[in-house]
């Protein structure tokens, strides 16, 4: 069983909601239980029913619990419908301990305490019960009780006055904890539904990447094909004549074919190998997308004219950067000195990794990014919070991997825990070995 650190934010929000749900009904038990331990009850009511009241009070809090945990599954997957076997049973365990409850309330003076132990004997039932109807259904049952109710209480001895105080003292406690019960089950309700619209958009971004890789395929091999085959099918005319111009079209064919494979490996390549400026871009967009919040700074241009917004509110500061103002131009910072392309390439493996980790190990809030000038080095650090006690060692094989990119441009890596509780990656690249003058 996992630990309460060891969750995701939505595990944490699904395990509170139930707990609390739990937690209101079997401390109606236990009120009940206690109130039919008190003198009056123990001294005045018959010794069957001081003894069978407390038996079933415990028999309709399991059979309760049972419901109420059947109840909050079928509320959140809309159109289960619960069978009579779920519930029959904690109908009847909660009418048979209403039931007991006004028998003893009718052989001892129990008129101030009867309100209580009736709230508190229909609890365990009705908390499952409100989940299984529409507002409206939930509401007619209540009328219902309190017309049963009306009839039954009096039964006990209670005046009139008596008896419409206590049928109102009991349906405040039960209407209290339908609402409670049901809203916090439809906030959980829409927790969910937003984790499942951002899985939805994760997957549809994966989609139409998809679909951009298959129409610049399609742009370059359907056109060269297509020129291939006319070409191919006029050399074999030309060849059937035997007129020398065919060999000139099969030459044409072989670069066109040669010329194709060019532009196919050129499109491969664009997604085999990380672009820093890309990858700032990449991990921005999907951290937000996760809903956690990004920043990005950078002291160097990367030879393009786009640049990305800091995407951070105008006065705020990144939790992990409070030197760093936000909304100042480009989340690349001033214009500076560009790095070659094989440090751009190494430092987006560290980003494209590095935002992996994010999403899957840990339960993050913030990321910043920064890249920058230091000494003669230039420094990229990604940090976050939210670190899981399983997440953060820093030797995962991708780790590994980064290392070794990075050796390979003079590099190093150091990943590990950073200040309050986060997690700190941070890789240098000698900018002598990188060919960049300060």
């Amino acid at each position: 069983m996992k630990s309460w650190s060891g969750r995701s934010g939505l595990a944490k929000v699904d395990l509170y909601t139930r707990v609390t749900a739990y937690m209101l009904m079997w401390s109606a038990v236990l009120v009940l239980g206690m109130l039919l331990l008190v003198r009056p009850v123990r001294h005045e009511a018959p010794l069957l029913l001081v003894v069978a009241a407390p038996l079933l009070a415990l028999a309709n809090g399991v059979l309760g619990h049972r419901l109420l945990r059947r109840a909050m599954d079928a509320y959140l997957k809309p159109g289960t419908v619960l069978p009579p076997r779920e519930v029959l049973p904690a109908a009847a365990a909660g009418a048979a301990t209403a039931g007991a409850v006004l028998l003893e309330a009718a052989t001892a003076d129990l008129a101030e305490l009867l309100p209580g132990m009736l709230g508190a004997a229909l609890v365990p039932f009705l908390a499952g019960h409100c989940l299984m109807h529409r507002v409206r259904t939930v509401a007619l049952h209540q009328a219902l009780l309190a017309g049963a109710l009306l009839v039954l209480v009096p039964l006990t001895g209670q005046d009139t006055g008596q008896s419409i105080v206590t049928v109102l003292i009991v349906l405040f406690v039960t209407g209290w904890l339908a609402v409670t019960v049901r809203l916090s089950l439809w906030v959980l309700g829409v927790v969910f539904e937003l984790r499942e619209a951002r899985d939805v958009q994760a997957r549809l971004a994966v989609a139409e990447e998809r679909l951009r890789f298959g129409r610049d395929l399609h742009d370059i091999l359907g056109r060269n094909l297509s020129v291939i085959a006319l070409k191919s099918e006029l050399a074999v005319r030309l060849a059937r004549r035997e007129r020398p111009e065919a060999v000139d079209q099969m030459i044409e064919v072989q670069r066109i074919a040669q010329e194709s494979q060019r532009e196919v490996r050129e499109v491969v390549r664009g997604y085999r190998e990380a672009d820093l400026r890309v990858e700032l871009e990449g991990a921005r967009g999907v951290l937000d997308a996760a809903g956690i919040d990004c920043s990005v700074e950078s002291a160097f241009d990367f030879g393009v004219e786009s640049v990305v917004e800091s995407g951070v509110d105008s006065g705020a500061e990144s939790a992990f950067n409070p030197g760093v103002e936000s909304g100042v131009g480009s989340a690349f910072g001033p214009t500076g000195t560009g790095l070659p392309y094989e440090i751009r390439s190494a430092l987006g493996w560290v980003v494209r990794e590095t935002t992996t980790n994010v999403l899957r190990h840990g339960d993050a809030r913030r990321c910043a990014i920064a890249v920058r000038a230091e000494e003669d080095t230039v420094l990229l650090t990604v940090e976050n919070d939210g670190v899981r006690e399983d997440g953060g060692s820093g030797a995962g094989t991708g780790l590994l991997g980064l290392r070794e990119r990075l050796a390979a441009v003079g590099g190093t890596l150091e990943a590990g825990p950073g200040d309050g509780g986060t997690f700190l990656v941070t890789a240098r690249v000698p900018l002598a070995r990188a060919g960049v003058r300060r």
